[in-house]
């Protein structure tokens, strides 16, 4: 029997874990179906290794001036059906649907760098036509969409939907500093990385 004679790996020889090794995952760029994929595929190969190889929680980085809003809410289910709590960081810019995932990070760990940028506001319609029936079709569409959003920001910040369309949701546009943010229950601290 021969001796292996290929040199042994060191720990200095060993490939640095990987951020889903470490448990995290960097969203920099628009909300796609793309972007949903990447992440859920992340969650759920966390949640698939065993409890004592899995990390305590995952960390989701965010800086993204939003997207695909159906792609979004895939992204917040799969953060809310992980068994492994997912905590935020918003940075440089956090708006429109990359808020909306932001938000649903795990209570008391949703932390915003102080140089973001937040802004909430009403979901973007795409333009539309057809008939009545289409129109009518579109419009149930539209209602339940914007319950949807109004439902995921009472749940996130613990405010009442007057309060919200107030604060958060107006026919403008809202920018939020990271302090306001927190005021709002939009994140929960401020802190440099």
């Amino acid at each position: 029997m021969m001796a292996d004679k290929r040199p042994k790996k060191t720990t200095d020889d060993e490939d640095p874990p990987s951020l889903a090794d470490a448990g995290l995952h960097v969203l920099f760029d628009e909300i796609t179906l793309e972007s949903a994929k990447a992440f859920t595929e992340f969650v759920l190969e966390a949640n698939l290794k065993p409890s004592k190889e899995a990390p305590p929680h995952l960390n989701l980085l965010i800086n993204s001036e939003g997207g695909d809003v159906f792609a979004c809410f895939a992204i917040v289910d799969a953060m809310r059906g992980s068994r492994i709590p997912v905590h935020t960081t918003g940075l440089g810019l956090i708006a429109s649907s990359g808020l909306i995932i932001f938000m649903a990070g795990a209570k008391g760990h949703r932390v915003v760098t102080p140089n973001t940028s937040i802004l909430s506001h009403q979901y973007s319609s795409w333009g539309g036509g057809g008939k009545h029936h289409e129109l009518l079709a579109m419009q149930k569409h539209h209602t339940l969409l914007h319950k949807l959003l109004l439902n995921h920001y009472k749940l996130c910040t613990g405010l009442t939907e007057k309060q919200i369309t107030k604060s958060l949701l107006p026919p403008e546009d809202v920018w939020l500093t990271p302090d306001e943010a927190v005021d709002l229950g939009v994140a929960d601290e401020v802190r440099r990385m």
